[in-house]
């Protein structure tokens, strides 16, 4: 089991803050009482995810802004349907994974009523609890498929896109 933290949750928000503004990783460890390797090992990939999603932002925006008007209004509104049908596709997922779990729920019980001894007695139920697993795997598909991708986002084995990321940091950083 790990050890307690020496940072409260809300010297943690405030180190955050402070070394996203640019303080250094050596001060901050100083003011605090802990090792930089501490705040190195606490803070070093959040606050890269953090500024990379930044400059992610600041780049689309850029380039919004670089579009003629009309177009930049097609491009919010083009953006606003993708994000929809992203939570939509969410929404359909969850559904379809409380379908799933609901029928195979069923097929549960109703297997229990299968004479193990001369299972073709219990022909109907067996054909009923395949119907409703073909049914739950159907319906369990595009959750699975955005966990899926999910987890291959995630890959630490994958290789990202290349992307020109500018990083935002202080001085004394390291």
């Amino acid at each position: 089991m790990a050890r307690p933290s020496k940072l409260t949750d809300d010297q943690c928000a405030q180190i955050k803050k402070r070394l996203l503004a640019g303080e250094s990783y050596g001060n901050l460890a100083k003011e605090f009482g802990v090792s930089k390797a501490t705040l190195v090992t606490r803070f070093s990939d959040r606050l890269t995810t953090v500024k990379t999603v930044a400059n992610q932002l600041v780049a689309a925006d850029d380039a919004l802004n670089n579009l003629p008007v009309n177009d930049q209004s097609d491009a919010l509104e083009l953006f606003k349907g993708l994000r929809e049908i992203s939570r939509h596709a969410i929404g359909a997922g969850n559904f379809g994974m409380a379908i799933a779990h609901r029928l195979s729920g069923i097929a549960s019980g109703i297997v229990e009523r299968v004479d193990d001894a001369n299972p073709l007695k219990s022909l109907e139920d067996l054909k009923a609890v395949m119907l409703m697993g073909r049914i739950a795997n159907e319906h369990a598909h595009i959750g699975l498929n955005l966990l899926a991708a999910n987890k291959e986002k995630d890959n630490p084995n994958a290789q990202p896109p290349q992307r020109k990321v500018i990083l935002l940091d202080g001085p004394d950083s390291n």
